[in-house]
């Protein structure tokens, strides 16, 4: 069965407590940080980050869409991540390698992400040191995209890749995520769901996270 790692990102920050609580029967906590730069939108950062780690027990998995991640990736391991993804296109061979290495020191679990544009063999370096591989399905920036359906292809790709190389690497999604293209997205070999919108707009949350795990069992 798939995974399902609701993203705060949509969430009413006004009662992220109860928003959290809200969705506890997911997998994992989906973390978006976005600093104005790699991506058009600001998110938050680690005060937020150590608040959530304080009132909740779920897995959280950070997503880091910022530049020269390699200088934070520490920083948000020790502020209460438990995996923390960045982006391939936003740093330099040498440090992608240093940043794994650094978070599985750390006893974290590490991941690279790839915009749509970006070609899934750029994972191949990394791949045997990697926890997580996670396929953007929009383009990162902002919630409430529309999923781009001629990402199916690639997270096939990344999915033989995955097997080919006997890796305990998980594949997950993130990008207009709903019960339609979480099928597709399963189908096509991903493990983990990240959901947004959709979740944090359900009047029963729990109940439609229940209803996407069904779907993807």
């Amino acid at each position: 069965m798939a995974k399902v790692a609701p993203s705060i990102l949509a969430a009413d920050f006004a009662k992220l407590g109860c928003e959290i609580e809200c969705v506890s029967s997911a997998d994992y906590l989906h973390f978006d940080v976005m600093d104005g730069n790699f991506v058009p939108n600001i998110s938050f950062g680690f005060p937020v980050l150590e608040s959530v780690r304080k009132i909740t027990d779920m897995p959280l998995d950070v997503h880091l869409m910022i530049d020269s991640p390699s200088r934070y990736v520490s920083e948000f391991a020790k502020a209460g991540g438990d995996i923390v993804t960045f982006h391939v296109e936003a740093e330099s061979s040498d440090k992608i390698h240093k940043a794994i290495n650094d978070l599985h020191k750390l006893g974290k679990r590490a991941g690279l992400s790839v915009k749509p544009a970006t070609p899934a063999e750029v994972i191949l370096p990394y791949i045997d040191s990697l926890d997580i591989i996670l396929v953007m399905t929009v383009e990162p920036g902002y919630g409430g995209q529309k999923f781009i359906n001629e990402m199916l292809p690639k997270i096939s790709n990344v999915r033989r890749i995955i097997d080919s190389r006997k890796v305990m690497c998980e594949l997950e999604v993130d990008g207009g995520i709903n019960f339609e293209t979480a099928k597709l997205c399963v189908n096509a070999g991903a493990d983990i769901l990240v959901a947004g919108s959709d979740v944090f707009r359900a009047k029963n949350k729990d109940e439609y996270i229940s209803k996407l795990h069904q779907l993807v069992r």
